[in-house]
Order: C-alpha cells, then structure tokens, then sequence
C-alpha cells in the first residue's frame, strides 16, 4: 500500500502541513464525560469500495487517514461515493493489559451515514445517521473471538451514504456542488476510540443549572450490572476549590446541588464549574456553567432575548464549519479554534452553527470563549432546487407552508429519521452552556409540521428558545420571528407581542480573492466588491445605517452571512483557507463594540 499523504491540486489551510497519522485529531474527544483511560483509533485505516449489494468482507487494497472524511484532500484519497457503493474501514488494535476484566467501548464521534461494524468478524450494531457520537459495548465479540487473553483485534466498518439521493438528514451536502450546496462527506469524520469501564458505569448525564434557584440538577444514566449495591457522589469545584458535593440516590440516580450566589456565565466572563462523579468503581469528570436563555422586556417594554434575565442583544456570523483540506473535519483543534477566537476577537458574543453538528470539543471551546452558540438542525428531506425559485421566495412572490416538504416515497422515512436525529443532537448538546438556540428548520428545507416540532422541542427542552423556521415559512411559531434578508434593504421592524424579531441571516457581502479561491472560475455571493476597503466600507454602512436603527427599534439579534469563505461562496470575513482577512478587522472590532456594549449578564 502506498505511503498517506494528503492529495494535492487545490486549496489547503496553513495547518494541513501539521497532519500527520500521528498527530491526527488525538485531544481527549467527550469533555463533558471525562476519563482517564482510553485509546485513540484515528490515523491510517485500510479502505475498499464495493458495489452497494456487496455483503463478503472486501479485499483492502488502500489506506486512508481517520478521521478525514472519504472526499477532502487530507484524507489521502479525495474520492465521492456513489449511492450504489459501500465504503469499508479495517484496522487492528491492542488492549492494554490493564484493561482486563473491564467492559470494552468502541465509540465513534460521528459517520455519514448508515454505519455496520464487526469486531473480530463478529457483528456488533449498525448506526443512522451522519452527526451525533454512538458506541457499542464490544466486549463480548472480544472474548468470543480469541477468549479473555486477546492481544490482537480487528474492526471493520461498511458505510452506505447516498447523500442527496436519499432522504436522510445531510445539511448543505450534495453529489454536484453549486452556489450554496458543497462537496458531500462520506464515512468516518470525526474521532474513533475506546475505553475501559467497570461492570456498572456512568453512561451519560444531563446537567440542568437554575440559576433563580440558584441550584443545578444533575441526572445520571448507569448501565451494566452491578456486583454490590453501587453509591455514589458528585462533587462541584469552582477554581480548585471543592463548592458543593452531595450523595447520590440509587434509586433514579440525580440530585440537586445548592449553589448560593452562583458566578453566571456570560460572553464577558464565561465561568465555569467542575464536576467529578464518583458512581462504585466508576469516576468521571465533567463542567457545565450556570446561565438562563429567556425572553422578557428591556427598560422600554420591548421583548427582547435575555440572558441571565438581563436583555442582551445577539450578533454574531453565520458558521458553516467547512474546510478546503479537510471538509467537514478540520485539520486539527488549533485550526478550529482559530475560527473561534477569531469571531470572539472581532467582538462578537454568539455564532449560528448551520445547519451542522460539530465534534463536542468545539461546544467545548465555545464555552471557554464566552460564545452563544445557535444550533441548526441539519435538514434533509428536499430542498429548493434552482435560483429562480430562491430568488422568487426571497422577494415575497411565492409562500409555502408546512406542506412544501416533497420527499417523494421516502417522505415518511425522512420525517421519522428527522424526528430521531433531532432528539439525539439535543441529547448529545443538552449539556453545553454554550448553546442558547435551537433551529429545527432552515429555509424551508425539509420543512414539514413546524409548529409541532417547536411545540415538542420546547417541551423536551425548557431551557432554551426555538427559532422553529428560520428565514421562511414562518408558521407562527417558537420563540422568535426569524427574517433572512438578502438582495434589498432591511424592512421597516414590525414588532410581536409574543416573539422578538431576529434577523437570523443578512449580508453575504463577496470579495473573491485570486490565489485563495476554491474555483478561480465560479463565484457566489448576494453583492460583489473589488477591495478590501469597497467590502469595508460597505459592511459598516449597512451595520450603521440599517442595522443600528433597527436595534434601537426593537431587534433582538442578527446573524451576518458569513464567518469564512465555504467553496464558491465567497462572502466570509476570511478566504476559505483562513490566511487573508477579507475587512479591515481593526474598523470592524471598533464597530461591533458600539452594538454591543459590556453586558451585565453575570
């Protein structure tokens, strides 16, 4: 097999150099389920792609790098999958042999799409669904294989991802990038890993903090069977400093630990606390920050967002989270965590993350930054098809309801599997303090019983607010009245009584830069300019001009299109490859502290 190297030929982030199968993704990947032991799987995996109705294990003739999706250059192979094709993953690994006697865990941060896996030949589980973590307890297949004493093992993965010819939930990925659709992702793109537990062990927790109670709920999920009556403790830490500790209950495994004068956390000062979760011989570590999404009116009787029951007005880029080299997975977490520092340096306090889930560490590094994070929902189902029809509903000349979900003979599938991942991205985010917006529904894509949705999602989770459809089809809905205004000025504000308006998607204002675009000969973007002074200045008149007057009138939050370049898009405040500021950053920073003044939210 020839030697991994990432596949040359088109554009390339600074951090690409830094890949190596060594060094690919190896950061702890759950932060908020932390333990000591654990073995990274990502670096070179055999590969093979087989026609779809293959079911023999493949001859492998090919390595590729984890976890790089199938299709981006860093991967080292930088090929689509077809529909009617199967990709397939093989590496082998050893225990540690203080690992003997303990349950094994095979866990995978995130496949696109539909996922079978074997370990030692023996099947284990399959998986749906291309965003959120899932595991399986292997121990069993491990000792039926080569018995207690094993040394050597073997996992082999067969992915199915037909993309947009199929129904599943995808986001903005497609077979024929164009415009505002990108190069589809297929198989592992996120972190492969094990790790040991005991018999009976923490399989996950859901943090609640209330901070008019000034309190947080803490709810356990154990699983195994335990040899003796397990006990358990939870202490809280803020500093280094133990803060609250308490007893668990067996019988439900939660608590409620008081926490009087709790430091909130905000965009200004993000605090945090520490969590260490003692459950028999189990021991885990965690954080969660003790903040409140709500809405409720300012001085003027206007409804506006708030957070920590202080009005606070919400501005922050549109974040795709696409990579030229690496596609959905970027190149490591410092190159993540420029983006991140970047939309915090320029004086922003929240991003929309559209219409993707990002591995947990992002979330992570949100909380540390003090950014609120909306998080859309990625849709699937159909979308719209060309710019006539784009352009026809953005200037009002044609609406759509709940019926305009058209799925054809997967429309059923579609709607149960939405409606599943739903739940689970809620599941596997719930904890993050960071995120303060849900967004099921984006633009009508897939849309279909919005009003129900956002009628279930405030009910399964309380503690933040739902823009149920954002930009279009508003049904009347969830939290917000949630406008994208793209091509003309913004209307004149027409406030609710129930909902505060948002501008969830304005601007994409393009700048092509020669030398850092994805393709020299194509292009997108809703107002073209020639310089970096041109694009400038007009991104401050539109802030002064529109958006200032319709803060001072009653808008909540507003969400410019975008933080950096995606493929032809070409309306970010970075090139795609993240080396040239697009703005004059020093006048944007200056401006952006006139909108949003030190807040009192801690």
């Amino acid at each position: 097999m020839e030697t991994w190297q990432p596949i040359p030929g088109q554009l390339m982030t600074r951090w690409a150099g830094e890949v190596t199968p060594e060094s690919a993704w190896q950061q702890y990947p759950r932060p908020q389920l932390r333990r000591k032991e654990w073995l990274n799987l990502n670096g070179l995996w055999d590969y093979a792609i087989t026609p779809s109705s293959q079911i023999e294990f493949p001859e492998f003739t090919g390595q590729i790098l984890a976890p790089f999706p199938l299709e981006s250059a860093l991967s080292g192979v930088k090929r689509a999958l077809q529909p009617d094709e199967l990709l397939w993953y093989r590496r082998t690994f050893s225990l540690p042999p203080t690992w003997h006697g303990q349950r094994i865990l095979l866990h995978f941060g995130a496949v696109d799409w539909e996922t079978t896996v074997w370990v030692d030949g023996i099947a284990v589980g399959k998986h749906r669904g291309g965003f959120v973590s899932f595991h399986f307890d292997i121990t069993d297949a491990l000792m039926l294989s080569q018995g207690e004493q094993s040394t050597f093992n073997e996992i082999i993965l067969a992915v199915w991802d037909p993309t947009d010819a199929h129904w599943q939930q995808r986001g903005k990925q497609v077979h024929q990038p164009k415009s505002i659709w990108y190069t589809q992702v297929s198989g592992i793109w996120q972190t492969v890993w094990l790790e040991p537990v005991p018999a009976s062990y923490l399989s996950g927790l859901k943090v609640t903090p209330d901070i008019d109670a000034e309190s947080v709920q803490i709810d356990l999920q154990i699983e195994g069977d335990a040899v003796e009556p397990l006990t358990g403790i939870i202490k809280v830490f803020y500093s280094g400093t133990l803060v609250a500790q308490s007893r668990l209950d067996p019988v439900g495994w939660s608590t409620m630990l008081p926490l009087p004068a709790p430091r909130l956390w905000c965009p200004n000062s993000p605090y945090l606390y520490d969590l260490l979760i003692e459950v028999g011989q189990d021991r885990v570590e965690s954080y969660f920050g003790m903040r409140k999404f709500s809405l409720g009116n300012d001085a003027q009787g206007r409804l506006r967002l708030c957070l920590n029951n202080q009005p606070l007005f919400q501005y922050g880029p549109l974040d795709q989270g696409y990579w030229p080299d690496g596609l959905y997975t970027p190149p490591s977490e410092d190159a993540m965590r420029f983006d991140l520092e970047m939309i915090k340096s320029l004086g922003f306090n929240m991003l929309r993350k559209h219409v993707k889930i990002e591995p947990a560490r992002f979330y992570y590094d949100c909380d540390r930054l003090g950014l609120i994070v909306w998080q859309d929902m990625p849709n699937g189902a159909k979308a719209v098809g060309d710019a006539t029809s784009l352009l026809a509903i953005l200037f009002g000349s044609r609406r759509r309801d709940d019926r305009y979900d058209k799925a054809g003979r997967g429309q059923a599938q579609s709607r149960q599997d939405y409606q599943e991942e739903l739940q689970a991205m809620v599941d596997h985010l719930y904890n993050f303090p960071c995120i303060g917006i849900w967004t099921p529904f984006n633009e009508g894509w897939g849309q279909f019983d919005a009003n129900a949705v956002a009628t279930w999602l405030k009910d399964y989770d309380p503690t933040r607010l739902v823009d149920h459809a954002s930009g279009w089809f508003d049904q009347g809905g969830g939290d917000l009245r949630s406008l994208h205004v793209y091509f003309k000025k913004l209307p004149r504000l027409k406030p609710e009584k129930r909902r505060p308006v948002v501008v969830s998607e304005f601007g994409g204002y393009s700048l092509k830069i020669y030398g850092h675009t994805w393709d020299p000969q194509s292009e997108f973007g809703y107002r073209k300019f020639s310089s970096q002074q041109a694009l400038t200045d007009a991104y401050v008149d539109l802030v002064e001009s529109q958006l200032q007057p319709w803060i001072a009138a009653g808008l909540s939050a507003a969400i410019y299109t975008q933080a950096v370049d995606v493929e032809i898009e070409e309306n970010g405040f970075l090139t795609y490859d993240r080396d040239i500021e697009k703005m004059d950053f020093t006048r944007l920073t200056a401006l952006h502290r006139t909108l949003l003044a030190p807040d009192d939210c801690c």
